[in-house]
């Protein structure tokens, strides 16, 4: 049924480039329904010969349409039409879980496992856990998804002293670390623009080049000790951070 509405005849007229025109076509199936979320489009190979145009004209097309998140690109998969944009807004005031976010949302919350072991700690690791050179942490990198869409990609490492196990983490890092008396109470984050490269951009199924969020974050126990180091990247597309502000009081003039 989808591949049946890939046609030269299908081509909105007009002198522009190919690849737009091919780009205006998809738009259009998607808004009136003919294609639906989910929906699998048909190769590259075979759509360039339904359509008359070349692959390199497909490729650049489906590109422009990913990048705006009209479809998915899933690497090894094929290419997909998105489903209606959820955005997520997270506040920076409190500190909490990916798993605790979705939650409050109603949003089921999965993980595919990238890393899950022991190793040394990298030097800028070590610097921030305040760990001496050599000593081990528990590597954790996993995909994580809300309602089966793929959001953001963690990188986490935790000192070894406080999660020897790293297979004892379940849906959430810190509900483990609560179990290990280690739950972090506070955290400085920094948030950076950052455009995907190529095996992040897979993960997420988004195109090479499309912008995330990228977020490092250093937490803290109630003793005061860094206990968590973890490198994120959200995408842009899905998430939106919110800081509310007060003004603050001026001293006499």
């Amino acid at each position: 049924m989808t591949a049946s509405l890939f046609h030269a005849a299908a081509l909105p007229l007009g002198g522009g480039p190919l690849y737009l025109r091919l780009q205006a076509m998809i738009r259009g199936a998607v808004a009136d329904g003919r294609l639906k979320p989910a929906d699998a489009l048909p190769p590259e190979r075979e759509m360039a010969l339904s359509v008359g145009v070349s692959r390199v004209t497909v490729r650049k097309a489906l590109e422009g349409l990913a990048a705006e998140g009209v479809v998915e690109q899933r690497h090894g998969s094929g290419t997909f039409v998105s489903a209606p944009s959820r955005k997520v807004q997270q506040g920076l005031s409190n500190l909490t879980s990916f798993t605790e976010d979705m939650a409050t949302r109603g949003r089921r919350t999965t993980s595919d496992w990238i890393v899950r072991r022991i190793e040394r700690a990298a030097p800028a690791e070590a610097m921030q856990l305040a760990l001496s050179p050599g000593e081990s942490v528990a590597r954790l990198h996993r995909l994580r998804r809300a309602d089966g869409l793929a959001m953001a990609i963690e990188r986490a490492c935790i000192p070894v002293a406080i999660l020897p196990d790293p297979a004892a983490v379940g849906a959430s890092l810190y509900d483990a670390m609560e179990a290990a008396g280690h739950r972090p109470v506070r955290a400085l984050q920094r948030l950076t623009a950052q455009n995907l490269g190529p095996d992040d951009a897979g993960l997420l199924g988004l195109a090479e080049g499309t912008a995330a969020l990228a977020i490092v974050r250093v937490s803290f126990d109630a003793a005061g000790r860094p206990v968590e180091f973890t490198r994120s990247l959200y995408r842009g597309d899905a998430y939106d951070f919110v800081a509310e502000l007060a003004l603050s009081e001026r001293g006499p003039a």
